[in-house]
């Protein structure tokens, strides 16, 4: 591994990147942040769950609508409204002319989005969202580009999701000895895990964890969590399954003093919160900076330019984040992400739930898109 640390690859960025800005060092730090979110969403993708992908939702909390957060990504039950192939020549593809071609009138009114799935300059916003109202999500998304063409799929989301993922960099930075901004971050983390889904937790007194789910017909059904957690994600129980939202954490190293499997205060707080917490390894977010973004292979080459060109010290210029990204440097990291998926799969560590691997999780994702959410929404 080219950085023995996280540290050392924030130093490593703030040197030769960052130099510009005014608190290099902070700068740097966003950034590998943001390269936590990518590598995130990439994965998703790889897994191909991007077409039930909603970006930056906000989302309400269980039984009580008055109160939403909002969520790096979530997954949502999908339906597929049209596909079709547009033109080069057309860009920019925005919203009013993606709903005209693909002639959803119903969805052109005060509620549609001004957004633009790719601008005149090919800059891809990922998760385009069109429209929206208070059952349903109408998302444009790009496929495959061919010399002419681009493939284009928009599909109907239900609002509910049926799993979030979201990312933190939790610890203390370099050099200071308390990090009470970490720790703040994960507690807001662990209230909306813990807030989304009807399955709630509860502490009993001898310290096990139990879930608690109210019933369609008015009962309470309590059970050790995760025995009940995996009889939800694998029934079809309309009662256990409605309201229902699989929470997934994805955490990496803010500083070198601690790891999976050494957890700090943070992680123990997200652990017992998240359904899945994952923990992105400094090997793995080396790997990434030194294979993409340092010295790529001519194929990655766009995924370094893109994230070279969007910081420059000039404002308006970003190209690489989650949300917008240069096309080249999309295509090039879903090529990566395809191509190297089990080298990826190693980057994470499970913390919780104990004793498991990502397949498994992969496996629950899968069983959640799958079931018949026409009937358990209705």
């Amino acid at each position: 591994m080219t950085y023995e640390s996280v540290d050392a690859l924030q130093r490593a960025l703030t040197n030769d990147v960052f130099h510009y800005a005014k608190d290099a060092k902070k700068a740097a730090g966003r950034a590998l942040g943001t390269l936590v979110e990518i590598i995130t969403f990439y994965l998703i993708k790889s897994w191909g769950y991007e077409k039930h992908t909603a970006i930056e939702r906000r989302l309400p909390e269980y039984a009580n609508p008055e109160i939403t957060h909002n969520v790096e990504f979530s997954l949502h039950p999908s339906e597929e409204i049209k596909s079709i192939r547009i033109l080069k020549t057309e860009l920019p593809l925005t919203s009013k002319k993606i709903l005209k071609v693909i002639n959803s009138t119903e969805y052109i009114s005060s509620d549609s989005k001004s957004t633009q799935l790719l601008s005149s300059d090919e800059i891809l916003r990922n998760a385009c969202t069109l429209y929206e109202d208070d059952s349903q999500i109408i998302i444009a998304y790009l496929g495959k580009v061919t010399h002419k063409n681009y493939r284009m799929t928009v599909n109907k989301l239900r609002s509910h999701p049926f799993a979030v993922l979201e990312c933190k960099r939790v610890g203390v930075e370099e050099g200071v000895k308390k990090g009470p901004q970490t720790i703040e971050k994960a507690k807001q983390g662990a209230y909306v895990a813990r807030a989304v889904s009807s399955l709630q937790k509860i502490r009993m007194s001898n310290g096990s964890i139990y879930g608690i789910l109210h019933l369609d017909n008015g009962e309470l059904r309590y059970e050790p969590y995760e025995d009940f957690l995996r009889c939800v994600v694998e029934s079809d129980d309309v009662s256990l399954l409605r309201d229902f939202t699989l929470t997934v954490g994805v955490v990496s190293n803010h500083g070198n003093w601690f790891t999976s499997n050494d957890p700090n205060k943070e992680l123990k707080v997200l652990a017992q919160s998240y359904d899945w917490l994952l923990f992105l390894t400094d090997i793995g977010l080396s790997d990434f900076v030194e294979s993409l973004l340092v010295k790529p292979a001519k194929k990655y080459q766009h995924i370094r330019d893109a994230f070279i060109g969007s910081y420059t010290g000039r404002p308006g210029v970003n190209r690489f984040t989650k949300v917008k990204i240069a096309l080249e440097a999309d295509l090039a990291l879903q090529k990566y992400f395809v191509s190297n998926i089990e080298k990826v799969e190693n980057w994470f560590n499970v913390i919780s739930p104990s004793g498991y691997s990502i397949k498994k999780l992969k496996k629950e994702l899968a069983l959640l898109s799958e079931k018949n959410w026409k009937e358990i929404l209705r």
